[in-house]
C-alpha cells in the first residue's frame, strides 16, 4: 500500500516534533513536510498536495481556523484533521462544518492520534480508487468504530440504534468523563434524550456512570467507556 502522505502545520517547534513522531509511529504514514503557521501551510499544500493536513488552531500570521476555511473555499483536495488546544463547541462546530476529519483537544496521548489515523487510513483507502461505493462499504467506514459497543439487550420504545450508535462513538472518542448536556451538545440532540440513551448503555455495561460532587449545587452524573 502506499504512503499516506501528511503536511504538519503548528507553530510550537516542541509540539511539531512529538506529533510528527506520532503520525509517523503509524503505519503507512509519512510527513513530508511542516509549516509553523497557516500561510506558510497553505503554499507547501499546493505545492506537494499532500493526503492529509494536521493542523493546529493557534498560530500567529495566520490562524487554523482561517486555513481550514481557505482550503475549503479554493477547492483544494485534502483532507485535515485538527490537533489543537481550543476546546470551545463553537470553534470545534465550525471546524467540523468546514469538513475536518477528526478534532483531538490538546494534551491528548498517542492512543488518540492513533485511532484517528487508523479510521483515516480506512477512509483514505476506501475513498481513494476511483469508481463507486456500496452502503456497506460506507457503513463499514463509518460505524466499525462502535462495533465492539454491545447493544445486549432490546432497545427500549423510543431508542434507535443509530442514535446510540453515535452516543457509543462520542464517549469512546473522549479522554475524560462527561456528562448527559455534554453528549447532547457533541451529538447535536436533547440533554433529556442523551439522558436516556445513556442510562441504557449504563444499563448494558457499556459505559459506567461516575458520580461528581461540586462544591455546591447537585451532583453531575458523568459518564465514560467503562474500564
Amino acid at each position: 500500500m502506499s504512503e499516506i502522505k501528511v503536511l504538519l502545520i503548528e507553530d510550537d517547534p516542541m509540539v511539531l516534533e512529538i506529533n510528527k513522531a506520532f503520525i509517523e509511529k503509524v503505519k503507512r504514514f509519512k510527513v513530508i513536510e511542516t509549516a509553523s503557521n497557516g500561510s506558510e501551510g497553505l503554499k507547501l499544500i499546493k505545492k506537494h498536495r499532500p493526503d492529509l493536513v494536521v493542523l493546529d488552531i493557534y498560530m500567529p500570521e495566520q490562524d487554523g481556523v482561517e486555513t481550514l476555511q481557505q482550503i475549503r473555499a479554493e477547492k483544494i483536495q485534502v483532507d485535515v484533521i485538527m490537533i489543537t488546544a481550543a476546546n470551545d463547541l463553537e470553534t470545534i462546530r465550525s471546524m467540523m462544518q468546514n469538513g475536518a476529519f477528526d478534532y483531538i483537544i490538546k494534551p491528548f496521548n498517542f492512543e488518540r492520534i492513533e485511532k484517528a489515523l487508523k479510521k483515516y487510513r480506512t477512509y483514505h483507502s476506501t475513498m481513494s480508487p476511483l469508481g463507486t461505493a456500496t452502503q456497506k462499504d460506507l457503513d463499514n467506514l463509518f460505524y466499525s468504530e462502535i462495533r465492539d459497543v454491545p447493544v445486549s439487550m432490546e432497545l427500549p420504545k423510543g431508542l434507535n440504534e443509530l442514535t446510540l450508535k453515535q452516543i457509543g462513538s462520542f464517549i469512546k472518542a473522549q479522554t475524560e468523563a462527561k456528562s448527559a448536556e455534554e453528549v447532547a451538545e457533541g451529538i447535536g440532540i436533547a440533554r433529556v434524550t442523551a439522558r436516556r440513551y445513556l442510562d441504557f448503555l449504563v444499563k448494558n455495561g457499556s459505559i459506567q456512570m461516575d458520580i461528581q460532587y461540586g462544591t455546591v449545587g447537585r451532583p453531575v452524573n458523568r459518564y465514560l467507556l467503562k474500564k
